[in-house]
């Protein structure tokens, strides 16, 4: 016999396991802002499903949802600045299950998370444990999982028109090394940045780069007010700083133009510094990816990481740095580069997972 779901979880209660930088200003509707960002609970039963509502900007846009482990087919969320209410699963055993909730995108628009429905007899559990590691990532499309999923296209191209279709942050390099570290990440990634402003892909034709969105919660103005972001709330161990591939864009000037090249090193230098202040236990990992590109840029960061003179701020390449692909990274070759960052930073040995630095 069916089971009606008429059992209201409100996204308040404590069952629910945060992460990621979340607008919990109404704590009954918490805006879920960057690519990755969860809620996890553990529920006994057969169904939910999953009240929300949309502020979209651009592309198609999707909810991811992750089941004892296994990832679902993403659920398109079909209608905008409405709430409505998705089914997420139904058919499970009747057993106790754990269940991720999370933003497969990142500004190509912004959700509201309004809260579950479970059945009359269904039991909700205490939440999973959280993970002691935390990771924080900055960086540009490739960071967000964009493109990931298109699986025919590993080392080609982008197929044309993909508007988000094939985007997935769980499939990103980032979030596949958090996981196999058994990491808490917060995405800071956004599609097009760069790292100044004017320059890049992301807000176009006033182009936003990461020294204008690195320190805010809300942070494009296509989808309401900017907003700062307390960084009281999440205190990494390991912050990933990956991009300088953007930055070509409008001018590749880096290696050519001595004055634009030095100005931009400087700026990216400062950068890491002002994140260092508010992190300064954290091992800094400062890296591109294996998206084609310059490898002056390469060049002008390792300069970057010799002058900064911090034994916390280390410079990794990968194998294919630079000349991997000419598209997005896939997810095959997202789990690749995992794999060299999860064996770099375990090579580091324990001690930059304990709070103040190990010290």
């Amino acid at each position: 016999m069916k089971k009606e779901l008429t059992r209201f979880i409100s996204p308040a209660d404590k069952a629910f396991q945060y992460t990621g930088r979340i607008d919990f200003a109404d704590e009954a509707r918490p805006c879920f802002i960057y690519a990755g960002s969860s809620a996890a609970f553990r529920f006994r039963g057969t169904a939910f499903s999953v009240k929300l509502m949309n502020h979209h900007c651009c592309y198609h846009n999707y909810l991811g949802v992750v089941i004892d482990g296994r990832v679902q087919e993403k659920i398109e969320i079909e209608r905008h600045g409405t709430e409505l209410v998705l089914a997420a699963t139904k058919g499970l055993a009747d057993a106790e299950h754990e269940i991720i909730l999370y933003k497969c995108q990142d500004a190509s628009h912004y959700f509201d998370f309004l809260g579950l429905y479970i059945e009359e007899g269904a039991a909700l559990l205490p939440p999973p444990a959280r993970p002691a590691r935390r990771m924080e990532c900055y960086g540009d499309s490739v960071s967000a999982g964009e493109v990931s999923e298109a699986l025919d296209y590993v080392g080609r191209p982008d197929p044309e028109n993909h508007d988000g279709i094939y985007s997935n942050a769980w499939h990103s390099y980032a979030f596949i090394t958090a996981r196999r570290l058994n990491a808490e990440l917060h995405d800071i990634a956004q599609g097009g940045a760069a790292l100044l402003d004017g320059t890049g892909y992301f807000h176009g034709p006033d182009y936003v780069g990461m020294e204008s969105i690195w320190d805010k919660l809300r942070y494009s103005d296509y989808l309401g007010a900017v907003t700062p972001w307390d960084f009281s709330r999440y205190t990494p161990h390991v912050v990933l700083i990956a991009f300088g591939q953007n930055d070509a864009n409008p001018e590749n000037y880096m290696g050519k133009d001595a004055g634009k090249s030095a100005h931009w090193k400087s700026h990216y230098k400062a950068f890491v510094k002002k994140l260092r202040a508010k992190y300064p236990d954290a091992l800094f990992v400062l890296s591109t990816t294996i998206l084609c590109h310059d490898a002056a840029w390469d060049d002008a960061i390792e300069e970057a990481v010799k002058e900064i003179a911090d034994p916390k701020v280390v410079h990794f390449l990968y194998s294919s740095n630079g000349c991997g692909t000419p598209g997005h990274i896939r997810r095959p070759e997202a789990e690749k580069m995992a794999d060299e960052l999860t064996a770099f930073l375990e090579s580091f040995g324990e001690k930059i997972w304990q709070d103040g630095g190990g010290h």
